[in-house]
């Protein structure tokens, strides 16, 4: 691949398990109930960090950030959208609000403002950036946030993240950057600190069949599933190998990706909505990271089955490389 100069990579949803949840669990009691310090005084079941960082707490998957309690925004009615839907306590529903109320958690407790707290741990940068990353047309969360509030759609502006919900100001969910250097400082620091292993833990289940843990997504098998190409990497290789996009190729398809998800692998995962990629295999000290853009040759936005495309061809790649 062409070769670019530093180029800084918004991570998207990678904060997750880079700034909030390592926060979450070296701070924060996994069971303590936090249902009254988070506003949910009618809620029924507790509600645990542990159930924040795995996706069961029952939470939508996502509301515009307008500065309300969380609480109070579950209870306004929307209408019928995928990222608005209701959501089962206990079963994993991926979340952006759980992982809000954890950065507001962190917080609370430490007296210290979650970017703060996030640039110091973690080596990444906070929003806004100098340089900007490459820029992204909006997605599905302009159609979302004009069904759940009057209020207007964040614009993008010069330094500011892709996601509208980290521009409007909503913690813990997305907001921190990298450039290829120093996204992998970082990444040895995060692997160092034995981080990988802490959240590989299966602790609930989706409805169609995946399992999170602690802040990563386990990677099962099944056609068309990255754990395919994740488990000819050779056990015992350990270490970070980590793959930086240059140019921007036009993606060639991925395998189908057919039926549920199958046995569970030791690998697990995290994507973000702007292209990047995180594996990690707890057993060996293994960590393979993909930083890529949503963006096609023409500067449009890839739909979701193009970037798994991108990713597919990338990290197949980086497989061949190391098989030797």
């Amino acid at each position: 691949m062409t070769s670019v100069v530093d180029p800084l990579f918004d991570l998207a949803s990678l904060t997750k398990p880079l700034v909030t949840a390592p926060l979450a669990l070296a701070y924060l009691e996994l069971d303590a109930d936090r249902r009254w310090q988070l506003g949910f005084r009618d809620r029924p079941e507790p509600l645990t960090v542990r159930q924040l960082l795995s996706h069961s707490a029952g939470l939508s998957p996502w509301r515009p950030f307008t500065g309300e309690p969380v609480a109070v925004q579950l209870k306004k009615p929307v209408p019928t959208d995928p990222l608005l839907r209701p959501a089962v306590v206990g079963g994993s529903t991926y979340s952006d609000l759980g992982y809000r109320l954890l950065a507001e958690l962190l917080e609370a407790e430490l007296g210290l403002p979650w970017r703060e707290l996030g640039a110091t741990v973690s080596g990444l940068s906070p929003s806004p950036w100098r340089p900007t990353p490459v820029d992204l047309p909006p997605g599905r969360d302009r159609e979302a946030w004009a069904l759940a509030t009057d209020l207007p759609f964040p614009e993008a502006h010069a330094g500011e993240p892709h996601d509208a919900n980290a521009r409007a100001g909503m913690i813990g969910h997305a907001g921190f950057a990298a450039s290829a250097p120093q996204f992998e400082p970082a990444l040895r620091t995060w692997i160092g600190a034995g981080w990988p292993s802490r959240m590989a833990v299966p602790t609930a289940k989706t409805m169609e069949g995946q399992i999170w843990g602690l802040g990563l997504q386990n990677a099962q098998r099944g056609p068309g599933r990255f754990a395919e190409l994740l488990t000819r990497i050779p056990e015992g290789l350990g270490g970070l190998h980590l793959l930086a996009e240059g140019a921007v190729d036009a993606p060639s398809p991925a395998p189908i990706l057919e039926g549920p998800p199958g046995e569970m692998t030791e690998w697990w995962f995290h994507t973000g909505y702007t292209g990047p990629l995180l594996c990690v295999r707890p057993s060996d000290g293994c960590v393979v990271a993909l930083l890529i853009h949503r963006l096609g040759p023409d500067g449009t936005l890839l739909s979701e089955e193009a970037l798994r495309g991108r990713r597919w061809g990338l990290l197949a790649r980086l497989a061949d490389t190391l098989l030797g």
